[in-house]
């Protein structure tokens, strides 16, 4: 009898390292195709370093509109990107708006969206979470002028 319980143990064992095994596999997975199943998030193809140049400036409702994106730290402080009518998709994948290439970004991290002329930051259900000044992003968050974006090591923010 106790070798039948060892040989159902060790049955029970391999059967549970290979749920391991195929979990993390998944999830792997998951990271690396990321980008391809949402190509379509992307409003334009990809310019120099990344970084898609976008057309006419959303409107604010009040006061200056936001017309440009500034990354203020992080691997790509100084990029600039114009804003236009288009969303922008920010991550590691190489389809994204803003590439980054922080290792505390997901591939598929955030996304800022132009509404009835104010931009919203939304969290695409990364690992480490994206936040708005201090304050972690749930949902769609309006996003003022000068209020800097966290995803990771690199800051964003709008600026008129």
């Amino acid at each position: 009898m106790p070798e039948f319980v060892l040989t159902v143990a060790r049955f029970g064992f391999l059967i549970l390292l290979w749920i391991f095994v195929f979990t993390v596999v998944g999830v792997i997975r998951k990271d690396l195709f990321a980008g391809v199943r949402s190509k379509s998030l992307v409003a334009s193809p990809r310019g120099v370093g990344g970084v898609v140049p976008q057309g006419r400036p959303a409107k604010a409702k009040r006061g200056k509109a936001a017309r440009q994106l500034v990354v203020t730290a992080g691997q790509l402080a100084g990029t600039r990107i114009t804003l236009g009518e288009a969303q922008i998709t920010i991550g590691r994948a190489e389809d994204s708006t803003l590439v980054i290439t922080d290792d505390f970004a997901s591939a598929r991290h955030a996304r800022l969206v132009p509404r009835d002329g104010q931009w919203f930051v939304e969290d695409l259900g990364s690992t480490n979470g994206t936040y708005l000044d201090r304050g972690k992003v749930s949902g769609p968050t309006p996003v003022p002028l000068g209020v800097p974006i966290r995803i990771g090591r690199t800051s964003l923010e709008l600026r008129p």
